[in-house]
C-alpha cells in the first residue's frame, strides 16, 4: 500500500516547511505532491529551494488557478493506492493518517472523509 498526499498551496510561506517536515514525519509508504498555485508570498521560492527527494513532486502552476485546479494538476501525478487531501495550514494533523485510513484497508470503506 502506498498513500499519495496531495497538498495544494497558495501562500503558505509561514506552514510549508513544517507541514512537508510532519507529512515525511509519517510512518507510511508514501509519496507527496506539492502543487503551488502561483503563491506572490516567498512560497514558490522556499519550494524552489529544497532538496530534491525521492518521494516528493512539486508542481508550479503558469498562473493562480484556484484549488480545484491545483487539486486536479496533484491528482495527475498520483500513483498511490490511497489518496489524502492535506491543506498546507496546519488545520489537519499527518499524525492521524494511520487512523484516517484505516477504514479502507479493512475494506469497510471506500472513502473517508
Amino acid at each position: 500500500m502506498k498513500l499519495s498526499v496531495v497538498i495544494p498551496v497558495y501562500n503558505e510561506k509561514d506552514t510549508i516547511r513544517e507541514i512537508l517536515r510532519r507529512v515525511q514525519d509519517v510512518d507510511l509508504p508514501k509519496e507527496i505532491i506539492v502543487i503551488d498555485d502561483c503563491s506572490t508570498d516567498g512560497t514558490r521560492e522556499i519550494l524552489q529551494s529544497l532538496l530534491p527527494s525521492d518521494n516528493v513532486k512539486i508542481l508550479f502552476q503558469p498562473r493562480n488557478m484556484g484549488k480545484g485546479a491545483a487539486l486536479r494538476a496533484g491528482f495527475g501525478q498520483v500513483s498511490g493506492d490511497i489518496v489524502i487531501i492535506q491543506d498546507a495550514d496546519l488545520e489537519y494533523d499527518p499524525a492521524e493518517y494511520p487512523e484516517l485510513i484505516r477504514p479502507i484497508l479493512q475494506n469497510k470503506a471506500d472513502v473517508v472523509y
